[in-house]
């Protein structure tokens, strides 16, 4: 088998990108993806594109293949010693504009050194600003099917590494009901490069069918300002995990990447109330229940 090429990495990563915006722009009457195709001083480039609809408030879906030398500090927090680096990869961050609807986060990458290490990441993860368990089970269902398809061990491994990571420390609370979360998957030989390629294929394919379904449950639901009141205390959330504590934001600071796109992933509208409180047997207070580690989403036992 001859070994995976990064440019054909990258060609399909720019497909996806191209298959996932065709799909959300069927959803907005008027709206459509604004690209902005932009390069790095350093090194590559990328397709930044972003919408802002009925449906989808704000949303980008990036895709970037950027190369160049890696600073030391990075190569330190990495652990490795090679400088000359390869990254692409596509991130898409959605804000709807209907509270009932959630946030969705994807980004599925490929990291390789000249002569180096190599490796495969990414994962999915929601954050409903309403949880609510059917969508739960549903999300996190289908995600174990996806895992499974390739090793029975992914989801339950990958799902612990989501809930540990998008935890927001500072406020003891997750920042959504999690999803998969997974990184340095590589190997030593083309057909461990192959397998690892293969699952992010699966896992970047799931995105349209998952997410089309919540879209189609929710996107129509009535709401009053008290929920959009609401949805935007949840989105501070969201950007306190993003600015404190998220790898993939630091990275592309670190690397000089183009802030736009990085910083695509925050909200339009947010608000920070001081010392917000919950009603008791609130559907808020019900949200706030759900936001914690290792919840039996699958088999849909909240244990509660």
């Amino acid at each position: 088998m001859s070994s995976l090429s990064k440019e054909s990495i990258s060609h399909w990563l720019m497909g996806l990108q191209d298959d996932i915006c065709e799909r959300l722009e069927t959803y907005e009457s008027k709206a459509r993806f604004r690209e902005d195709r932009w390069s790095r001083d350093a090194g590559g480039g990328g397709r930044s594109r972003a919408i802002s609809g009925e449906i989808i408030e704000k949303g980008g879906v990036n895709y970037s293949a950027v190369h160049g030398e890696l600073p030391d500090k990075i190569q330190k927090a990495l652990g490795i010693s090679v400088s000359e680096f390869y990254a692409t990869g596509v991130s898409i961050v959605l804000h709807p504009k209907n509270p009932f609807v959630p946030i969705i986060h994807m980004n599925v990458r490929f990291f390789e050194t000249k002569g180096g290490p190599w490796w495969f990441g990414g994962g999915i993860d929601l954050t409903p600003h309403y949880v609510q368990e059917e969508d739960a089970a549903f999300f996190h269902t289908s995600l174990k099917s996806v895992c499974d398809k390739h090793d029975r061990a992914y989801f339950p491994k990958f799902k612990k590494w989501a809930d540990d990571y998008f935890f927001v420390k500072h406020r003891n609370e997750t920042r959504g009901i999690g999803g998969i979360f997974y990184d340095r998957l590589s190997g030593d030989d083309a057909l461990s490069k192959q397998k690892h390629f293969n699952f992010m294929q699966d896992v970047g394919s799931a995105f349209i069918p998952i997410y089309t379904t919540l879209l189609d449950r929710n996107c129509q639901k009535k709401f009053d300002p008290e929920h959009k009141q609401w949805q935007k205390i949840r989105r501070g959330r969201y950007v306190e995990f993003n600015l404190v504590w998220d790898r993939g934001t630091k990275f592309g600071l670190d690397t000089n990447g183009r802030t736009e796109s990085i910083l695509m992933s925050l909200p339009p509208e947010v608000n920070w109330v001081y010392d917000h409180q919950v009603e008791d047997g609130s559907e808020e207070a019900k949200t706030l229940s759900l936001l914690k580690k290792d919840i039996d989403w699958a088999s849909h036992k909240v244990g509660l």
